[in-house]
């Protein structure tokens, strides 16, 4: 399960997330938003760093998801983090570190050059199995911890958040909060069919963020063409999502289906587990 992407899909859509996480949130942390950065000399890559609003000076947060264990995280983290920070000195008056682990024995086992920094208030270790009942917490930070949960345990527990979300947000909230307990249901489950994970969740999947997103991608690429060949574009894609590379003869057969018969397979694509599934459907199509 790719956890950490999820994690920053959850980041880039509510940056403000990280700090229901923390104690001493800045003063306006709706201003906050969350990016990438790259530090030259030598060059870094940083994935997860919160920066205050345009032209305010404000502390900087760096963010880390840790799902597995690196035995070098914290020297890396470091060095990296003090580099920016030393390199854009002038737009920051703090900085602050969160480390988001599954667990504590996906922590760096020596953590003894570090003792102080890691004593301090500027660098905030989050053990998701540590934060509590998932019932109890606020939602986004329940969303948070989902994503650790087993897959037996998974699908209850998203049901009550996605109950509690109904009663407790507004619309557009609830809205947000449903996508994303898809996205993690999606990941945990991908070998399900759409009518399962539907059934599961009493949501439509086509109704997701990350089954639109597909479908939009795909009519980007196709908006200059007819709107069978644009289905088509479409229909590769979401399969090419779902499934991986597509082989050259399934392609072929793809694009000689009608119009009808690709919204057909639209409709029925999510339900495939495998490419063999996708040909035994184009085999009983096009008798």
């Amino acid at each position: 399960m790719k956890r950490d992407t999820i994690f920053y899909t959850f980041f880039q859509r509510s940056p403000t997330l990280l700090f229901d996480l923390i104690p001493n949130s800045p003063s306006n942390p709706e201003g906050y938003r969350f990016d990438s950065v790259a530090v030259k000399e030598p060059k870094f890559e940083i994935d997860g760093v919160f920066l205050p609003p345009e032209g305010a000076l404000g502390p900087v947060y760096f963010c880390e998801v840790q799902m597995q264990t690196d035995e070098f995280l914290y020297e890396r983290i470091f060095a990296e983090t003090a580099q920016y920070f030393y390199r854009n000195r002038s737009r920051f008056n703090d900085w602050q570190i969160v480390i988001i682990y599954p667990t504590r024995n996906k922590e760096q086992k020596d953590i003894y050059p570090y003792r102080v920094a890691l004593a301090g208030e500027q660098v905030h270790r989050i053990y998701l199995d540590e934060l509590g009942n998932i019932e109890q917490l606020p939602l986004r930070v329940g969303l948070m911890v989902l994503t650790t949960i087993q897959e037996k345990s998974a699908v209850t527990e998203a049901k009550k958040l996605i109950a509690r979300a109904q009663t407790e947000t507004s619309s557009e909230e609830r809205r947000a909060i449903i996508e994303m307990v898809a996205t993690i249901i999606w990941y945990k489950f991908e070998q399900l069919s759409q009518s399962e994970i539907e059934a599961m969740l009493d949501i439509p999947v086509k109704e997701t963020k990350l089954y639109q997103e597909g479908r939009q991608e795909g009519r980007q690429e196709g908006r200059q063409e007819g709107r069978q060949e644009g289905e088509t574009v479409v229909i590769l894609r979401l399969l090419h999502k779902r499934l991986g590379d597509i082989p050259e003869e399934a392609r072929a057969k793809i694009s000689t289906l009608s119009l009808a018969q690709l919204e057909g397979l639209s409709d029925t694509l999510l339900e495939f587990a495998t490419v063999m599934d996708l040909q035994t459907w184009l085999d009983k199509t096009l008798l």
